[in-house]
């Protein structure tokens, strides 16, 4: 059986690395799993959620001249249609978007923040000035 580009098929895993896993392809080749195709989302340590011996569906993404197999376990899931999925999280966003009324325009924030920013800096220098003896501190 020839390996395809987009093509679905069941593996085995064989074998685990920090940086992904190894699976057994039919034919007896082998392919590789990054660990950023393992899950949709952030995967800290693999073994959380792969073991040696699994069956595995995965998607092939790319095959190289030299024989190595690029493989995905969450691309060969059944995910919901990219159109009706788009259009749910867009529907919010624009309910946000059309409720939020900014209560200050750019230049007040602007100048909230740089007063606040002299009032730090201006009392950071006091207490530091006061610790260290600075300018204005008396000498007897």
């Amino acid at each position: 059986m020839s390996i395809e580009v987009g093509s679905k098929v069941q593996g085995k895993i064989t074998g685990i690395t920090h940086f992904g896993a190894f699976v057994e392809l039919p034919g007896g080749s082998t392919g590789l799993v990054h660990i950023s195709e393992v899950a949709d989302n952030y995967v800290k340590d693999i073994n959380e959620h792969l073991k040696v011996g699994e069956e595995v569906l995965v998607k092939v993404l790319n095959v190289e001249s030299d024989g190595k197999i690029g493989l995905s376990i969450r691309k060969a899931k059944d995910q919901p249609p990219a159109q009706s999925q788009s259009q749910s999280s867009q529907r919010p966003r624009q309910n946000r978007n059309n409720d939020f009324r900014p209560k200050e325009s750019f230049e007040q924030k602007m100048n909230k923040f740089l007063k606040d920013s002299e009032d730090r800096l201006s009392s950071l220098k006091r207490n530091t000035e006061s610790k260290r003896g600075g300018r204005g501190a008396r000498r007897g």
